[in-house]
C-alpha cells in the first residue's frame, strides 16, 4: 500500500510538470545489434557515450557543483552517477526522489546525458547502500553463510524476501523516470553494481545446499550444453557457478520488472579477477559477470542487455584481454569504470577499436577523493587532458562515429607496455601503429643525429580506425605513427594517394587540409593534437 501512496504521488507530481517539459518526448533509448557490432540508439540515433563516472560518495545535490565543470573539462557527453536505495527509501515504503530530480534538472542544463548506477542489493558486493532497515535486519534480509555455517557479509541472492524489496524500490525509480523524463536524459541504468562474493564462493545455509545437490536448470544446461548437478557440470568450479545463476537470476527479476515500467537499456558490471579463464573461486567476487562465466549470465538474465568489464589493471596485456572477452557478437562493449590516470587513457582508443559503444574513466569530479593506487594520484592538468584531448575529438563527430561503427569494421590499439609495434589488416591493406618516435624522420636513420622522444618511455599513445569502404579509412589517435601497405600476399603497388584531414558537419565529410610530403613521409604521425584524418588507398600501374 505504501508503495501504491508513493506511486500515485510520483504520478500527481508528473501531472504538474509544466506542459512544454512534457511534450519533449523522445524515443526510448535502446541497443541494436547486427553483423556482430552494436549501437547504443539515443533520440533515435546512435550514440558514443564519452562519460565520466563520479565518485561514490558524489550521489548528492551538494556535490553536484564539482561534478559539472570536470565533466566540461573532459568533453564528457555523459554522467555517471549513483542513486542508492538508502538514499531513496530511508523509511520502507516511504520513497524521496528529490535528488533524481535535481540530478534530471542539473543534467538538462549541462547538456549531459546519465547513466543511472543503482547501488541496492550489491554495490561492490557490499550491502552498503541497502537502507538501515534492511542492513540491520538479518532475520527479514539475510546474509550468506559461510561453510562453517558463519554469517558471510554479503546479502544472499537466495533470500526472496530481498529480492522482493529491492525489486520494489528499484520499480519505484524506473517509474519516477517514466513520469518525469519524457526527454529521455537517462540513456542507461545499471542495476546493482559489482555484484557477487569475495572469499565466500556461495551462499552454504540449508536451502541453497538443498539447491545445490539438485540438478543444473535445464536453461543453462541448454546454453552450455551441460548436464548433472552442480559439482557433476562443474567441478572446482561448481559453487562459483551456482552462485553466478542465482545472482544473475536475482539481477534479471530487478532489471525485467524495471523493463517492464520504461524499457531504458539496462547492463551489469563486473569486478575483474585477472585475465584467466578460471579465477580462484575464493579470490574473485563469485557470482559477478567476469568474463569466462558471461554465458551462465546470458542464460540467466535476459533482461540484460549486455555486461561491461570495470577495468584498473595497468598492464597493457591484460586490458587488452578484458575487451576480447567482452567484445562479442551478443554482448556490446561498454567499459563503465577504468582507472582515471593518465596511462588509461590510452585504452580509449582500443576500446573504440573493439566496437565500444562507450567509456567512463572513474572518479571524475572536484570533490577532492582520489582512489589511488587504482586510478591517478590527482587530477591535474595533464591527468584530464590525457582524457579530454581524444574525447574531444569524438565528441565532435560522435552521431557519426557511431554510425560509422555500427555499420563498418573497425580496430584500434593502445601503446603495449613493452612499447612493440601493432598491426592488423582489414580487406587489403596492412595497417600498423608504431610508438614513440618524432614526427620527422625514421628511427633507423643513423646518418642524422637525434634523441628520444619524451613520449618514447611513456604509458600514451593509442589509435582508432574505421574502414570506410574498400580503400577509405578514417582514423584519429595520438602518440602514434600510423602507416599503411598492401596485406601480405596481396596485389602489389598499393600507396597512400591522399590524406585529408577535416571534420563531420551535419554527417558530411569536411576537408580542412590535405596532407603531404613531410606529414606522410615518414607515416601519419599524431601526437599531442589528436586530429581525424581521411586516408585513401590505391595501386599504381
Amino acid at each position: 500500500m505504501k508503495l501504491l501512496h508513493t506511486i500515485l504521488a510520483s504520478a500527481m507530481l508528473a501531472a504538474a510538470v509544466p506542459a512544454a517539459a512534457q511534450q519533449a518526448a523522445t524515443p526510448v533509448p535502446h541497443l541494436e545489434s547486427k553483423n556482430g557490432r552494436h549501437a547504443l540508439f539515443v533520440d533515435g540515433a546512435p550514440f558514443l557515450v564519452l562519460a565520466g563516472q563520479v565518485n561514490n560518495s558524489s550521489n548528492y545535490a551538494a556535490a553536484l557543483p564539482q561534478v559539472w565543470p570536470m565533466l566540461d573539462r573532459l568533453h564528457a557527453n555523459t554522467v555517471e552517477i549513483p542513486v542508492a536505495w538508502q538514499q531513496i527509501e530511508p523509511s520502507e515504503g516511504q520513497f524521496d526522489f528529490s535528488f533524481v530530480q535535481t540530478l534530471l534538472d542539473q543534467a538538462r542544463t549541462h547538456d549531459k546525458r546519465i547513466i543511472l548506477l543503482w547501488f541496492g542489493t550489491w554495490k561492490n558486493t557490499s550491502p552498503s547502500y541497502t537502507p538501515d532497515w534492511v542492513k540491520l535486519d538479518n532475520r527479514r534480509f539475510p546474509r550468506m553463510k559461510n561453510k562453517a555455517g558463519e554469517d558471510h557479509q554479503v546479502l544472499s541472492p537466495m533470500a526472496r524476501t530481498t529480492l522482493e524489496a529491492d525489486k520494489r524500490a528499484f520499480v519505484a525509480l524506473i517509474t519516477y523516470l517514466k513520469q518525469h523524463d519524457a526527454q529521455n536524459t537517462v540513456i542507461l541504468v545499471q542495476p546493482e553494481n559489482e555484484v557477487g562474493s569475495y572469499r565466500n564462493p556461495r551462499d552454504f545455509s540449508a536451502a541453497s545446499n538443498a539447491l545445490f545437490a539438485r540438478a543444473i536448470p535445464p536453461a543453462l544446461a541448454r546454453k552450455l550444453g551441460k548436464s548433472g548437478t552442480w559439482a557433476q557440470a562443474f567441478g572446482a568450479q561448481a559453487d562459483r557457478a551456482f552462485n553466478t545463476w542465482y545472482t544473475a537470476s536475482y539481477v534479471n527479476e530487478i532489471a525485467a520488472a524495471g523493463k517492464a515500467v520504461k524499457p531504458v537499456p539496462m547492463y551489469v558490471n563486473a569486478a575483474l579477477a585477472g585475465p584467466s579463464n578460471v579465477p580462484d573461486p575464493d579470490g574473485v567476487a563469485s557470482g559477478g559477470p567476469q568474463q569466462d562465466v558471461l554465458d551462465i549470465w546470458k542464460a540467466a538474465a535476459p533482461s540484460i542487455d549486455f555486461a561491461a568489464p570495470d577495468i584498473y589493471d595497468r598492464a597493457s596485456k591484460n586490458v587488452a584481454l578484458y575487451l576480447d572477452a567482452y567484445a562479442r557478437p551478443d554482448n556490446a562493449l561498454l567499459v563503465p569504470e577504468i582507472g582515471n590516470a593518465a596511462e588509461f587513457a590510452r585504452y580509449f582508443y582500443a576500446a573504440l577499436g573493439h566496437g565500444g559503444i562507450g567509456f567512463a574513466p572513474f572518479g571524475m569530479d572536484d570533490t577532492g577523493f582520489f582512489n589511488f593506487p587504482l586510478g591517478a594520484e590527482a587530477l591535474d592538468a595533464a591527468t584530464v587532458q590525457a582524457f579530454a584531448g581524444p574525447y574531444k575529438v569524438f565528441a565532435a563527430m560522435n552521431r557519426e562515429w557511431a554510425k560509422i561503427a555500427f555499420e563498418r569494421p573497425t580496430w584500434g590499439a593502445a601503446k603495449p607496455d613493452d612499447g612493440a609495434a601493432v598491426s592488423t589488416t582489414m580487406g587489403e591493406w596492412t595497417i600498423t601503429a608504431s610508438w614513440g618516435e618524432w614526427q620527422f624522420g625514421m628511427k633507423d636513420w643513423t646518418w642524422l643525429k637525434s634523441k628520444p622522444a619524451p613520449w618514447a618511455s611513456q604509458p600514451v599513445g593509442g589509435v582508432t580506425v574505421a574502414q570506410l569502404s574498400a580503400n577509405e579509412f578514417l582514423l584519429t589517435g595520438d602518440h602514434v605513427r600510423v602507416s599503411f601497405g598492401g596485406r601480405a600476399g596481396g596485389a602489389p603497388n598499393g600507396i597512400v594517394t591522399r590524406v585529408e584531414e577535416g571534420h563531420f558537419d551535419n554527417g558530411r565529410w569536411i576537408m580542412e587540409r590535405v596532407w603531404n610530403g613531410d606529414q606522410t613521409d615518414y607515416g601519419l604521425n599524431i601526437i599531442d593534437r589528436p586530429v581525424v584524418l581521411k586516408v585513401t588507398m590505391g595501386r599504381y600501374r
